[in-house]
């Protein structure tokens, strides 16, 4: 209650000094400070309150082009899978800052509505403007091979994941490889029939990341092609680790399907 009680005496403080001079809108130290106090008002109330969304309209009744408000006035459309309204706001926050939200409106576009013309145009441009850049712990690079796998361009795919390792690698070349990188790396070489370019590449994922159940459905599968007889033991390996819970480790991956993900239903029917 102290912290509740604090916070209002200082969000009133700051719009008391607010009513006396003009507010800078363009200045991003005014605008990261605004934003400070209403986000945390907002998160007083959490997403699924009333409290949220009208914390930020108050803040964007202050300066509307604060670009962040509107992704935030987003989320909880997104987690209720309105992704209509998560496009409207997420349109806006491109539009006031095309270099912070490009990438990720592609990310929502490819990962969430599924539409792969929309996400590709997005990550080409954000290349251009933040070259370099990551979302969500990957390249732009490796979102737009999933775009190309799904699209059923595989060799556009294998060259996108070979410009995301060869940035992962980047500088002394030290960090480790993403292992969803080596594991798609993998399908995409399965997909285009070469089946021991696909076995490197799986194996290359289970070396990080044991556990991976479509990794070991993937490489189990690539082996029942081959005539391998280790395909059992694979299989079994992909259907507990998916039992016990592993997943792709993506962020909200329970909730998601990601490109070419096995069902527990596909993976039982190699029993």
């Amino acid at each position: 209650m102290k912290s509740a009680a604090f916070l209002i005496i200082m969000l009133g403080s700051y719009l008391s000094c607010l009513a006396q001079k003009p507010v800078d809108c363009n200045s991003i130290a005014v605008q990261d400070s605004l934003f400070d106090v209403y986000s945390k008002k907002a998160r007083s109330f959490g997403y699924d309150h009333p409290g949220w969304d009208q914390s930020y309209d108050s803040l964007l009744a202050i300066c509307p082009n604060i670009s962040e408000a509107y992704q935030e006035k987003g989320l909880p459309h997104l987690f209720k899978g309105n992704l209509s309204k998560v496009f409207e706001y997420n349109d806006k926050a491109v539009e006031l800052d095309p270099k912070r939200w490009t990438a990720y409106r592609g990310y929502l576009h490819c990962v969430y509505a599924k539409n792969y013309e929309k996400a590709i145009p997005d990550f080409e441009k954000a290349l251009i403007l933040t070259p370099n850049g990551f979302i969500q712990d990957h390249t732009f690079w490796f979102f737009l091979a999933l775009c190309n796998i799904e699209l059923g361009n595989y060799e556009k795919a294998e060259e996108f994941l070979q410009k995301d390792i060869a940035q992962q690698r980047r500088g002394e070349g030290k960090n480790d490889l993403h292992f969803n990188s080596l594991l798609y790396f993998g399908i995409v070489y399965y997909l285009m029939n070469e089946y021991d370019r696909a076995d490197k590449w799986l194996r290359d994922c289970l070396q990080l990341y044991d556990q991976h159940p479509m990794a070991n459905y993937y490489l189990a599968m690539t082996m029942k092609i081959t005539g391998n007889t280790q395909q059992k033991l694979y299989f079994e390996r992909a259907r507990q680790y998916a039992r016990e819970g592993y997943r792709l480790n993506e962020p909200n991956s329970q909730n998601l399907t990601f490109p070419k993900q096995v069902s527990m239903e596909e993976m039982e029917k190699e029993l």
